[in-house]
């Protein structure tokens, strides 16, 4: 048999079956192997008659772990492609799939401890005994009667029976196992619903309804507060009526939580939920549900793609545009979008990927017919869109970041009972401290960056590596003192406590959100209109619902404008777009207000004429003419080293040995933006073909060459296929 290791090895290895071995062996079970010096368990791939290592080398499986495979076959040929179309490791790419319990030995289903009396213990109470212990006995004759029972069981009768309990497990008298817990089909039930879906929604239904049972990739691109979380609770509805099972994805953990109530207020039935603030234990247990069959609807993040949902109906990609869907940490690169994709062609369920602002590449593959579009062009309470305008901060007087039209803004519609949203995607107090005397700016030792002010805290922190240190008073260099330059969200947040001071605010960032609970916490004093501004990043621009916020401050909208990042226009444009639609979702008009200095920059100028779409048809034929994604394929790979030298040295070298076909370019090697992050050196090449097929042949030819690099051992270096982020 071939089996699976979580080891950075593209390949499977072979074991031997014992002959004397309880079980059948199939392809998903788990099994514990040797592996050099040590026990690793892995997963069965494959079984086979022969193999390549000599029979006298051919080592014998361990232990066989399963009674039935824990992944079945439609998932282990989904992990396969992934490790193919990756060009990673398929025992890395099933360690994302699986929960950490599981690969370290955990029973796949959920199971009771369970006690019942021995032969020996029967035939000792039938002889009297034990005499002289009447709680012993009891528990004896009590077990005899029930004809065993569970350990929780036991404790309802009796809270301290394992007192009881452990002379007779040391006379052999009673004895304990684990059993499955058998799952019971539950009935689901719709809850019901005032909401009335508009003409476009119920064409929307319809039209992925009339695809269940086949396969069909259906974008749903609905302006912010259009219902589209609607469409998703009615056509997974339709999916639950057939017998089937529901997946559905969000980008991000903050979204979760908001997404599942919406469910749970819908459906009475159960859910399961995997993200990765879930302990090691609650994602087994989220894991088990849906294995099980219990939970008809799984919701998680990015690698609740590989989850485990029998008789699936439909998958829903919410904010499918969002880079929180590739995974960028790590070695295997994979993005749950793409993947999710290929798993809906595979069982033959439609696919709903919905966004406000739908990435280039899926706008590509609808004007290439590949997918469907679905459009909710209003918003659902039949607001208007809210009206957006460009504050020039080249006329206009500003205070830390704040623009005085900005200002007089603010007043105004807090004068109206309105509620304000002022977004700022740079948290902490200052990006930079500065010594105005002799020009030191704080460093971060270990990257090519700053350190960012956080005041509050008295700390200076790098947001690329962590590093952390004393805020100081005076300059180190020539002892004058320092002051923070540029703004943050605490600095915003300290500005317009100033300037409304009997106004409450609250601030959204990662550095205010750091345990359970702290999200919520801040959505529901908005909800509830105890805080009349909110100040945030990124967190605030997707998924919430503040029906009193009339106005949003978009202050800096510069920062994407003149990137040489390629995707950085498509990036900026979404960001204003879904930060732009938390305004007037309620039956009052919307404001967006756009501070730059760059007011006739055309993309700018596009959004505010004719909105994402018309930026859209600007931006793919930009992409056309330079040959950019989706008129390409790209693949870099990226390296780090402790010297930039040994970083920029493999990759010469792994270019060098590379025979690339005429229809493949290879563009570097070139150092990062910032090539020293964190203490390493960073550096990569981009592979690029107009040809998606020839891309992938070159790498296969390419990767066992690069592997054989002696250089390769003095670095860190990992391949990403489509790539979002170019450094």
């Amino acid at each position: 048999m071939r089996v699976a290791l979580d080891v950075p090895l593209r390949r499977l290895f072979d074991y031997r079956v014992p002959a004397d071995a309880h079980r059948e062996l199939r392809p998903g079970m788990r099994v514990r192997v040797p592996f050099g010096r040590f026990r690793s368990i892995g997963l069965v791939m494959e079984t086979a008659d022969s193999s390549d290592v000599p029979p006298e080398k051919l080592k014998p499986v361990i232990e066989i772990l399963d009674s039935h495979p824990v992944m079945d076959a439609a998932a282990l040929e989904l992990v396969r492609w992934a490790a193919e179309y990756y060009h990673h490791a398929i025992g890395e790419v099933l360690a994302a799939a699986l929960p950490k319990a599981l690969r370290l030995g955990a029973a796949p289903t959920a199971t009771s401890e369970c006690w019942a009396v021995t032969a020996e213990g029967q035939a000792a109470f039938e002889r009297g005994e034990p005499r002289r212990a009447p709680r012993q006995r009891e528990l004896l004759s009590r077990l005899i009667e029930m004809g065993g029972a569970t350990a929780e069981r036991l404790a309802e009768l009796d809270p301290n029976w394992r007192a009881a309990a452990r002379p007779l497990v040391a006379r052999g008298w009673i004895a304990s196992s684990d059993e499955p817990e058998t799952v019971a089909e539950e009935p689901f039930r719709v809850l019901p619903s005032d909401l009335v879906p508009s003409a476009e929604q119920a064409a929307a239904i319809e039209a992925v309804c009339e695809s269940m049972g086949r396969f069909g990739v259906f974008v749903l691109h609905g302006s912010t507060g259009s219902g589209k979380t609607e469409v998703y609770l009615r056509t997974v509805e339709r999916a639950l009526a057939r017998g089937q099972r529901a997946l559905v994805l969000v980008p991000e953990i903050g979204l979760t939580p908001q997404l599942v109530g919406r469910f749970r207020a819908r459906f009475e039935t159960p859910i399961a939920v995997l993200h990765s603030g879930l302990t090691d234990h609650e994602r087994l247990v989220a894991w088990r549900d849906a294995y099980s069959g219990r939970a008809r609807i799984v919701i998680g993040t990015r690698s609740a793609v590989f989850a485990p949902v029998p008789d699936l109906g439909i998958i829903v990609v919410d904010e499918e545009h969002d880079a929180s869907f590739k995974q960028h940490e790590g070695g295997f690169h994979y993005s749950a979008r793409d993947v999710a994709v290929v798993r809906a062609r595979r069982a033959g369920v439609p696919v709903l990927l919905g966004s406000a602002t739908p990435a280039l590449e899926t706008l590509h593959n609808v004007i290439k017919g590949r997918y469907v579009r679905l459009t909710l062009p209003r918003r659902a309470t039949q607001a208007e869109p809210p009206r957006m305008s460009l504050i020039d901060l080249r006329t206009c007087a500003v205070r830390n970041g704040i623009s005085t039209p900005a200002v007089e803004a603010i007043q105004r519609h807090l004068r109206e009972d309105g509620q304000v949203l002022v977004f700022l995607n740079r948290r902490g107090y200052a990006p930079t401290l500065l010594c105005t005397a002799c020009g030191w700016i704080a460093p971060c030792r270990d990257c090519d960056a700053r350190l960012t002010v956080h005041r509050a805290a008295g700390r200076l922190r790098c947001h690329h590596c962590g590093a952390d240190a004393p805020l100081p008073e005076r300059c180190p260099q020539c002892g004058f003192g320092v002051k923070p330059v540029g703004q943050g969200t605490e600095r915003i947040e300290e500005t317009l406590a100033e300037l409304f001071p009997d106004v409450p605010l609250v601030r959204l960032d990662r550095d205010v959100v750091r345990r359970r609970g702290d999200m919520e916490a801040a959505m529901s004093r908005m909800a509830s209109g105890e805080a009349r501004i909110l100040v945030g990043t990124q967190m605030v621009t997707k998924g919430h619902d503040f029906p009193n916020v009339t106005l949003v401050v978009v202050l800096n909208a510069d920062q994407g404008l003149f990137s040489t990042d390629f995707r950085a226009p498509e990036r900026l444009a979404q960001t204003i777009v879904q930060v732009a639609g938390r305004a007037g979702r309620g039956t009052r008009p919307g404001e967006v207000l756009i501070q730059t200095e760059f007011p006739e920059h055309p993309l700018l100028r596009s959004l505010l004429t004719e909105g994402y779409e018309g930026f859209a048809r600007t931006a793919l034929a930009e992409r056309a003419q330079a040959s950019w994604p989706p008129y390409c394929r790209l693949a870099a790979v990226r390296t780090s080293a402790r010297n930039a030298q040994d970083a920029i040295t493999f990759l010469e070298e792994a270019r060098a040995v590379a025979q690339v076909p005429k229809n493949v370019r290879i563009l570097g090697p070139a150092p990062a933006a910032m090539a020293r992050r964190a203490g390493r050196y960073h550096a990569q090449l981009l592979v690029e073909s107009p040809d998606r097929t020839a891309l992938h042949r070159f790498l296969d030819a390419w990767l066992p060459q690069i592997e054989q690099l002696r250089s390769s051992r003095r670095v860190r270096w990992a391949l990403d296929v489509d790539p979002i982020e170019l450094f």
